[in-house]
């Protein structure tokens, strides 16, 4: 999750994931609220997380978790011995992933990153192709990140829907984080969106509810 202000960071998105529990949601300027399921992300990997891990676990190559929260996908693919990194802007969310004896960083994914075009696969899980609230230059730049071969794993919104909101985080007693570009995109606008930052579809599949796509470099061989 990445952003200049303080979003993420010092609000209650910090204060959930220390403790653990929600609930949490992302207030739009409308009043809309969009849950956030932190305390799902703070448990270990379960359900629909585990179709994404196994499109892993063939790989060998590192992984790299882009917005990482609370790191349980990092620590999932650690425990089968899959290389694997998180990266998030939340300290919180760092120390987190740290305590569960992952492997994490405190920055942006638009920064300077280890292994850049080598990368056997990145996820974007969890609503995180909504970072920065251009969801093409994000897959461009998580393009950048996995080699010419590798995988990004990207999960969608359940229903079809191609929005570009600012929200802020609302916390369980009605505080507020600072505003934000987000955005949500469904599994169509997220394979167009990707088109356009070089990257085709390999695969669509559904899980627990959950929708994912798996996106190649335009130009990677077939493996």
């Amino acid at each position: 999750m990445t952003g200049t202000s303080t979003a993420w960071i010092d609000d209650p998105f910090a204060d959930a994931v220390r403790t653990g529990r929600g609930p949490l949601w992302l207030r739009g300027d409308d009043g809309r609220r969009i849950p956030l399921d932190i305390e799902r992300w703070c448990a270990p990997a379960a359900g629909g997380d585990h179709s994404l891990l196994m499109r892993c676990f063939h790989l060998s190559a590192p992984v790299v978790d882009l917005g990482c929260g609370p790191g349980r996908l990092v620590a999932a693919l650690l425990a089968v011995g899959v290389p694997a990194l998180g990266v998030d802007v939340t300290p919180a969310a760092v120390a987190r992933t740290l305590g569960l004896g992952g492997a994490a960083l405190c920055r942006s994914v638009f920064d300077r990153l280890p292994a850049e075009g080598r990368w056997g696969a990145a996820l974007l899980a969890d609503g995180n192709l909504g970072i920065g609230g251009n969801p093409e230059a994000l897959l461009r730049r998580a393009a950048e990140l996995i080699a010419p071969d590798g995988l990004l794993l990207v999960e969608v919104e359940p229903r079809e829907v191609d929005e570009r909101v600012t929200v802020r985080v609302e916390g369980p007693d009605g505080r507020l984080g600072p505003p934000f570009a987000w955005a949500r995109l469904g599994a169509r606008a997220a394979a167009r969106r990707a088109h356009g930052a070089g990257l085709v579809e390999a695969e669509r599949w559904t899980s627990h509810g959950r929708r994912f796509l798996t996106l190649r470099r335009r130009t990677a061989p077939a493996r």
